[in-house]
C-alpha cells in the first residue's frame, strides 16, 4: 500500500509544472521532478548525485549558498532568486521556496521558471534606458556604447556592430564596432549581413554550423553559404524610423556562449525600432548643435562658439596668471574674386583660407569665421609676447601662396590685427576692440601685414 501511495504521489508531483528538487546535506540532488527537464535540460536521473551549486550561475553562487546555509540553519525561504545554466548553455531564472528537514537532513525545494518574466522586465527596463540614454548620451559615440551595454543585457553581445547608411550614398559604414575574434576589423561577413537587412527590412538569424538550421527562415542562400562552416551565429535587425531604415544593428556570438535563437532574435527586433529612434534624435540634435555653433561654408567654429570658448581661455589665463592672444584676420580684396569669377569662387577660397588657418595653429587653439571674409585666431595658454606675431607671421606666408581659381593663380592677401592679453586688453571686450583697430591699421598701412 505505502508502495502504491509513494508511485502515486511521485506521478502528481511529476504532472507539476514547478520542478520539486530535494538536496542532501552536502548540497547533492537525490530527488528531483519530471519538470527539472524542462527547466534545466537534463534528465531527472542525470541530476541525481549531483552537486546543485554546479548547475548555479557562477555570479550567483556565493549568495545561493549563503542563502542555503540560512535554510539549513531552519529558516525557510521564500522567493529567493537566482540563475542556473541549462544543459544546453542558456541562462534560466529561478525563484525557489525551499525549506530544511532536519528530521530527513534533506532540503526541499520548488523551482519556478521566471524567465520569461525576467525577460519582459527586461525588455521594459532596456526602453527606458535607451530612451535615456538618447537624452544624456554625450554624443553619438557615447550612445552606441550606452546601446553596446543595454543590449548585451539582454543578450550576448560582447561583439557588437552599428552599421549606419549614408545620408548621400546610402552607402553602410561601421561607426561603431566590436569584434573579439576580429580586431583587425576586416568585416565581410558583417558588411553582407548589415547590407541584407537594411535593404530588406527583416531582421536575421544566421545559425552556426552546428546550430540549428531551422533558424534560417528567410536568409538567402549567399549568407547561409557563408555560415556553413562558421563556429559562431549571427543576428541582424534593422534600424527602422518614421523615414525609413537607417541602418542595421548586428551582434555575433562569443567562444563560451551558445549559439543564438528565436527568443535573442525576438529581444534584438525589440529593441531595434527603440535603438533607431535614439540615434536619429542624437544625429538631429547633432545637426542642430552644429547649424548653431559652426559656420557651414567652412566648418569652422561660428561667432557664438568663439565667444564661449574666449571666456574660457580668458577665465584660465586670468586663474593661472598666463597669457592669451586674440588674432583678428580680413582678408585684402576679397570683393574683387566675387566680381571677377563669381561667388562661387568667393566660397572656395574661403573654404581654402579655413584649411590653411587651421593648419598654422595647435588643436587648443581655435579658428572660427564670424562673418564675410572676416576670421579670428584664439591662441590658447601661449607662453610669451612674440609666440602671437610668429603665429601671424605664420598666417601671412601660408595664405599668401597661390591658390588656382578658375584657373586663374590668385594670391590671398591677410591684414591680421594682434590683442594679447594681458599687455594690450584685461577684459574681451577690450581684447576685441584692439585686435580690431590693429586689423585696420594694418590694412591702411598697406595690407597683406600683421599688427599688434
Amino acid at each position: 500500500m505505502e508502495t502504491n501511495t509513494y508511485a502515486a504521489l511521485t506521478g502528481f508531483v511529476d504532472m507539476l509544472l514547478d520542478a520539486i528538487c530535494v538536496v542532501d546535506a552536502e548540497g547533492r540532488y537525490v530527488f528531483v521532478s519530471a519538470a527539472a527537464e524542462r527547466i534545466f535540460g537534463y534528465l531527472p536521473q542525470e541530476l541525481i548525485g549531483r552537486r546543485m551549486i554546479e548547475l548555479v550561475h557562477p555570479d550567483d553562487q556565493e549568495r545561493t549558498l549563503a542563502a542555503a546555509g540560512e535554510i539549513m540553519a531552519g529558516q525557510p525561504n521564500l522567493g529567493f532568486e537566482n540563475r542556473y545554466v541549462r544543459k544546453d548553455g542558456r541562462i534560466v531564472h529561478i525563484m525557489w521556496s525551499a525549506r530544511w528537514s532536519q528530521d530527513h537532513k534533506l532540503r526541499i525545494a520548488v523551482a519556478r521558471d521566471i524567465t520569461e518574466r525576467k525577460r519582459a522586465e527586461s525588455m521594459r527596463t532596456a526602453l527606458f534606458r535607451i530612451s535615456e540614454a538618447a537624452h544624456v548620451a554625450s554624443d553619438l559615440s557615447a550612445l552606441f556604447k550606452d546601446i553596446h551595454g543595454v543590449i548585451g543585457d539582454l543578450l550576448p553581445a560582447r561583439n557588437f556592430f552599428v552599421a549606419l547608411k549614408d545620408k548621400y550614398s546610402g552607402l553602410l559604414n561601421f561607426p561603431y564596432h566590436v569584434d573579439e575574434q576580429d580586431p583587425s576589423l576586416q568585416r565581410p561577413m558583417a558588411d553582407a549581413l548589415a547590407t541584407e537587412v537594411a535593404s530588406s527590412g527583416k531582421t536575421l538569424l544566421l545559425a552556426s554550423g552546428s546550430g540549428p538550421r531551422q533558424s534560417d527562415d528567410g536568409v538567402p542562400d549567399y549568407l547561409r553559404q557563408r555560415t556553413a562552416d562558421d563556429v559562431f551565429s549571427w543576428l541582424g535587425a534593422p534600424l527602422e524610423t518614421q523615414h525609413g531604415i537607417i541602418g542595421a544593428l548586428l551582434v555575433k556570438s562569443h567562444t563560451d556562449c551558445p549559439p543564438y535563437d528565436e527568443r535573442d532574435k525576438e529581444s534584438l527586433q525589440f529593441v531595434s525600432t527603440q535603438v533607431a529612434a535614439a540615434i536619429e534624435r542624437k544625429q538631429l540634435y547633432e545637426r542642430l548643435k552644429s547649424m548653431a555653433q559652426y559656420d557651414q561654408l567652412t566648418q569652422l567654429p561660428n561667432r557664438m562658439l568663439l565667444h564661449e570658448r574666449l571666456l574660457q581661455s580668458l577665465e584660465r589665463a586670468k586663474n593661472s596668471k598666463g597669457r592669451m592672444a586674440l588674432l583678428y584676420l580680413d582678408l585684402d580684396k576679397f570683393k574683387l574674386v566675387n566680381d571677377t569669377l563669381g561667388h562661387a569662387a568667393g566660397d572656395l577660397l574661403l573654404q581654402e583660407v579655413a584649411h590653411r588657418l587651421k593648419q598654422c595653429v595647435r588643436e587648443t587653439d581655435t579658428v572660427a569665421r564670424i562673418g564675410g571674409d572676416e576670421f579670428v585666431i584664439l591662441l590658447d595658454r601661449v607662453n610669451s609676447l612674440e609666440d602671437s606675431g610668429k603665429v601671424a607671421d605664420k598666417i601671412c606666408k601660408t595664405l599668401n601662396v597661390p591658390m588656382v581659381l578658375k584657373g586663374h593663380d590668385w594670391q590671398i592677401l591677410p591684414s591680421i590685427g594682434i590683442a594679447n592679453y594681458p599687455e594690450n586688453a584685461t577684459d574681451l571686450a577690450q581684447l576685441f576692440r584692439h585686435a580690431d583697430e590693429a586689423m585696420y591699421s594694418a590694412k591702411k598701412n598697406g595690407g597683406n601685414r600683421f599688427q599688434g
